[in-house]
Order: C-alpha cells, then sequence, then structure tokens
C-alpha cells in the first residue's frame, strides 16, 4: 500500500494514541488534520547541528508530522546555531515556518507557544529549554528520543511533568520504566527522520552520472569509527579523549573489514555498483583509508567514493534511489527505509540504545551487532535482499508503515 493511502486510511479509522488521548482524523488530501483548536502555536525545540545528515534530518521530518496532522497549528523552530544553506532547505520545503535564531526571538516565542516539543534527538539536547518551557508553565512533550542512564537519573522531575514521553527506542523506554518513574505514560515514538521527505533530486542525479550509478543499482555503505571523534570537528571547545582514541584505532579494522566483506560480495556477485558516503562530516576522510583502497583490484571499478559532505536532502534523494543501504550508522539506513529502500544496521557496542529501534520496527534480520557479526554474515544478508528485491522492498516498505502508525500517535498526544 502507498504510504499516502495508508496515511489516509489510518486517518479515516482513527486511532488512540498510547497516551490515552483519542483523536478523530481527517482525509484532507496530502495532509491530515485532527480536532485541535485552530492557529494553536507550536514552539518546536530541534535542529541540534549540521555536521550530520542525520541530525538535520529531525527537524524536517517532525515538521512534516505536523503539518500532516496538526495543519492549523502554527509552528515555530527553536534551533542550534544552524547555517544557512540548511536553513534554506528548510524554508524551501516548509514556506511558512518562522525560526527564531536569537534570545529575544526565542524568548517572545516561548512565551507566546500554547505547547513545547522537544524533537527528535539522541536525549534531551534541548534540556535546558524545556526546563525553561516547565519553568514558564508551559505544556511539553518530548518525541521520538533515546534517555541514557543519567537523563533517567537526573532529570526525572522534568520528565514526570511532562504531558507524554515518546522514546525512539524499547530499550530506552524499559530503563524508563525500570527506574520506577512515575509520570505520564510512555511509548515507543520512532525517531522523526521515519518521515523525512525533503529531495534535491537534481544534485542527486548530478552525483549518479558523475559516479555510474544506476537508479535501483547501486548500494550505499557508510562507516562509523567507535567514537565520533568531536575533539576533531570542534577543537576550539573539545578536547582529545585518549581512551576513545585508543578504542576507535584498536578496532577501526576489524569494523570495516566486515563492512567490505559485504561489498566484496555484492560487487562480485550482482555486478552493481557501490558508492562510499558519509552521514558525518569526519568520515569524507575515511571513505578511501579504511573502505576503498584495501579492496580487491577486481572490485574497485565497481566502487565510487565520495570526496565531500552532502546535505540531507541531497543525501535522501540519492538513498532513495538505491538497491540497498549499508550502514554503521543510524540515520542513513532511517533515510533508506523511509524511502522504502532495504537497509541493513551494523551496530558497535559504544554506540547507544538507538538501534534497538530496528527491532522495534520488525527489521531483526537486519540489524547485525558488530562485535558478534561477522563480514560473511553481512555479505550473505545483502546478497540475499540483491537476489530478491521486491521482497526485500516490501520488508521495508512494511516497516516504513508500522512507523508512520507510531509517529501518528505521538503527534496525537499534543493535547
Amino acid at each position: 500500500m502507498e504510504r499516502r493511502t495508508f496515511l489516509s486510511t489510518l486517518g479515516a479509522a482513527g486511532v488512540t494514541a498510547a497516551t490515552g488521548f483519542q483523536y478523530t482524523v481527517h482525509a484532507r488530501g496530502r495532509n491530515a488534520t485532527t480536532a485541535a483548536g485552530k492557529n494553536r502555536k507550536i514552539l518546536l525545540r530541534s535542529s541540534w547541528q549540521t555536521v550530520n545528515i542525520g541530525d538535520i534530518a529531525h527537524t524536517p521530518g517532525m515538521l512534516r508530522l505536523l503539518e500532516q496532522h496538526r495543519p492549523d497549528c502554527e509552528v515555530t523552530l527553536w534551533p542550534n546555531a544552524i547555517s544557512s544553506e540548511v536553513q534554506a532547505i528548510l524554508r524551501k520545503r516548509f514556506p511558512q515556518l518562522k525560526i527564531v535564531m536569537d534570545k529575544a526571538g526565542q524568548a517572545a516565542a516561548l512565551d507566546a507557544c500554547d505547547f513545547f516539543l522537544h524533537g527528535s534527538g539522541p536525549g534531551l539536547v534541548g534540556l535546558k529549554e524545556t526546563q525553561l518551557a516547565a519553568t514558564a508553565k508551559k505544556p511539553y512533550g518530548i518525541g521520538g528520543i533515546t534517555l541514557n542512564d543519567n537523563e533517567i537519573k537526573n532529570h526525572r522531575e522534568l520528565l514526570q511533568g511532562a504531558q507524554f514521553i515518546f522514546l525512539r527506542d524499547t530499550d530506552s523506554k524499559r530503563a524508563l520504566e525500570a527506574s520506577g518513574f512515575q509520570g505520564p505514560p510512555v511509548a515507543f515514538g520512532p525517531d522523526a527522520t521515519f518521515a523525512l521527505d525533503i529531495r534535491d533530486d537534481h544534485a542527486a542525479e548530478q552525483l549518479c552520472g558523475l559516479h555510474q550509478l544506476t537508479p535501483g543499482k547501486y548500494l550505499c555503505a557508510i562507516p562509523r569509527l567507535r567514537w565520533t571523534p568531536y575533539w576533531e570537528i570542534h577543537p576550539e571547545s573539545r578536547k582529545p579523549d585518549s581512551d576513545k582514541i585508543a578504542v576507535n584505532e584498536k578496532y577501526v579494522e576489524s569494523d570495516h573489514a566486515k563492512l567490505r566483506a559485504g561489498i566484496v560480495a555484492w560487487v562480485r556477485e550482482t555486478r552493481m555498483r557501490v558508492l562510499l558516503a558519509p552521514e558525518m562530516t569526519y568520515q569524507v576522510a575515511l571513505l578511501k583509508p579504511l573502505l576503498f583502497d584495501p579492496l580487491p583490484e577486481d572490485v574497485k571499478p565497481f566502487v565510487a567514493t565520495m570526496d565531500r559532505y552532502w546535505l540531507t536532502a541531497e543525501a535522501n534523494s540519492l538513498y532513495a534511489n538505491a538497491a540497498a543501504i549499508a550502514s554503521m550508522e543510524q540515520h542513513s539506513p532511517i533515510m533508506g527505509i523511509a524511502n522504502g529502500v532495504p537497509s541493513i544496521l551494523l551496530r558497535q557496542p559504544t554506540d547507544t540504545r538507538k538501534g534497538q529501534m530496528w527491532r522495534d520496527i520488525q527489521l531483526d534480520s537486519w540489524i547485525f551487532e558488530m562485535d558478534d557479526a561477522t563480514g560473511d554474515q553481512i555479505a550473505k544478508t545483502l546478497l540475499s535482499i540483491a537476489n530478491d528485491l521486491p521482497a526485500a522492498r516490501a520488508t521495508a516498505a512494511k516497516a516504513r508503515d508500522l512507523t508512520a502508525i507510531k509517529m501518528a500517535e505521538m503527534i496525537a498526544a499534543i493535547g
């Protein structure tokens, strides 16, 4: 079933959210609207950083959900510092969006809002702003984040004061509930990136032409160090962490050898091409030494390497036309599933609880725990996808439609 038809069907039936709110959804063209009051003002705290296409993607994903399910509400975005390029992408897709960058504008937006929404992210990234909303007696909710143990322990009162808490992985949900949490109902609410629809098809077409990528017939492969080297990305504010550097050096070759095994099998068995791509800025410099250079000579002619970082719209268009995605990062495969593209996740033990979401959306066979998996297992799964792409796409579409249901429940909880 097409996603648009699926959401319309969902809307016609009505859904009871996990929070207990009952709402009615009415089909309205490509959107759906709830019975919420007209012209309510929602202040969205999101847009955490721009050195990661996934952190960029959270915001347009959540904005699309609000557009679909709360089209009569006025939405204002309270971001971290975002580049003019990212602002342009957001304004092109959401021309009515208000963005408050200065302190005075942010204070005024908080004062005027009817509801404060902490958007998707790796945790309580907007902690201080959510605390301000609580102090101002504004109703607030948390939509689609991961929680770690320190956040659960140290910010209990703030969590208890929320109207709702939707966590993007059930590991976080179990941890919060096991702590004896007494607050609003806690439910699984997917990362809003699953709702992403921003595109730059022209840029993606140019990239495909440059690297001889035929739509529907290429694999995208994304690397990752076990610890993101923020001391390199932000040397002005982060000091090198010798322990994390040692972990990266210890596992960098063994981790990427497993991904390379999948690439080699893909090329030799399917004769389809591969694009090595970054999810974060620092990964551009890793693509050749970690993934391309060690490949066998007969495989290299089929493998292209990006030599620059890209932004979310271009990446989303290119991922949408891929045959499959194999990634050590989380958000590139989320974009893949959002487009119905088979996507496997190679999860490193240093990553957060968020990887559990692959099991939560019934993609158990497409997640590999890096310390337990072998390159042969990864290769076998990629080849099973390539050998029956229609079945693999059906699996991806089923996961995408499940996220659509859960994300609709998340937005419906804005009471």
